[in-house]
C-alpha cells in the first residue's frame, strides 16, 4: 500500500486487499492492553501515597509470628488505613513476590558456595539449616524435621517439626534464632529446596542482613554439617524406634536435641559438647575484651 497510495485512492487499494480501512491506521502498542494501572493510593485521611507505600503496609502485616496471610485478609487490614479493594491488593502482592501457595519461580542471582569445606572461627559465623523425613509408623506417614545448625559448635539452635513446612515456617524458625541471636553478619547455607529459593524467605533474610549460600545441585557433601547431624539422628534415634504417633517423635526429639546439644561428644570439635563449645569459645572472647579494657 505504501507504493502505490500516491497514485491510488486508499479506500480502493484497501477493496482491492480485501481490508477494513481502519487496518491502514492502526499503530501498534507497546506493552500490556488496556489503561496502565495507578501508580498512587488514596489513604482514608484524603491523601494520596506511592504504591511503595501500601507494599511496605503489606510487608509489615506479613513480617510477624504466624501471620501467613492471603490477599483478602491483607485487604481488610488495609481498609483501616487505605481506600483500595482486593484486586489491587492481589496485583501488590502478585508484582511483589508476597502472595502465598503459588509455584516458585526464582529470579535474581544466587550465592553459590564457594569452598566445600567451613572454617569457622567463632559461634554465628556459618549457620547451615535442613529439612529431613521422619516416618511415624502409627500414622503411616513421613512429618518434616527442620533444624538450624551453628557450624562452630555444631549446636542445634532452633527447630521445627510438622507435617509440613512451609515459607512462613522457615521465616518463623529464623525469628526464633534472631531473637536469641543477632544475625546480622553471619553466612546461612542452605541447597536449593523450594522453601530455600522462595522470594519471600530470601527477603527476610536480607532484610536480617544475612548472606545465604546455596550448594551446587546434587552435592549434599558442601552442606556436610547438618548431613552429619541428620545421619547421627537417623542412626541414634530414628532407626532404633517406631513411633506410634507424631506427638511421640515430637517427644523423644525434643529429648534428643536437649541431649545432643548438652551431653553428646562430638569428636570433630574436641571430643566436647556442642553447648560446651558454645560456651568455652563465649568465656574466651569475653575474657580477652575483659582483658583489652584493663590494659
Amino acid at each position: 500500500m505504501k507504493v502505490f497510495e500516491t497514485r491510488i485512492n486508499r479506500t480502493l487499494l484497501c477493496q482491492w486487499l480485501g481490508l477494513p480501512r481502519s487496518v491502514y491506521y492502526y499503530q501498534p502498542q507497546l506493552g500490556k492492553a488496556g489503561a496502565k494501572p495507578s501508580q498512587m493510593t488514596l489513604k482514608l485521611n484524603g491523601t494520596w501515597v506511592d504504591n511503595q507505600q501500601v507494599v511496605s503496609s503489606i510487608r509489615d502485616l506479613l513480617n510477624v509470628e504466624f501471620n501467613a496471610l492471603g490477599y483478602e485478609y491483607i485487604t481488610h487490614e488495609l481498609k483501616k488505613e487505605y481506600v483500595i479493594n482486593k484486586k489491587k491488593v492481589y496485583r501488590l502482592m502478585r508484582e511483589n513476590n508476597l502472595l502465598l501457595g503459588k509455584v516458585i519461580q526464582p529470579t535474581g542471582k544466587r550465592e553459590f558456595v564457594k569452598f566445600k569445606r567451613i572454617e569457622a572461627t567463632k559461634p554465628l559465623e556459618y549457620l547451615c539449616w535442613d529439612i529431613k523425613y521422619v516416618w511415624v509408623q502409627g500414622e503411616r506417614r513421613n512429618y518434616y524435621l527442620l533444624s538450624v545448625m551453628d557450624v562452630y559448635s555444631r549446636k542445634i539452635l532452633a527447630w521445627v517439626f510438622q507435617k509440613s513446612i512451609r515459607q512462613i515456617d522457615l521465616i518463623d524458625l529464623l525469628r526464633q534464632v534472631n531473637r536469641n541471636h543477632d544475625l546480622k553478619g553471619v553466612i546461612l547455607r542452605n541447597d536449593n529446596g523450594s522453601q530455600f529459593i522462595a522470594h519471600s524467605v530470601r527477603n527476610f533474610l536480607r532484610s536480617c542482613e544475612v548472606k545465604q549460600e546455596f550448594t551446587h545441585v546434587a552435592t549434599p557433601e558442601e552442606n556436610s554439617y547438618i548431613e552429619a547431624f541428620h545421619s547421627i539422628l537417623e542412626h541414634d534415634v530414628i532407626e532404633r524406634n517406631e513411633f506410634d504417633s507424631y506427638y511421640e517423635a515430637k517427644e523423644m526429639l525434643e529429648r534428643y536435641f536437649f541431649h545432643y546439644n548438652q551431653h553428646r561428644l562430638h569428636r570433630s570439635i574436641g571430643f566436647v559438647t556442642p553447648q560446651q563449645k558454645w560456651e568455652g569459645t563465649e568465656v574466651v572472647y569475653a575474657t580477652t575484651f575483659s582483658e583489652n579494657l584493663s590494659s
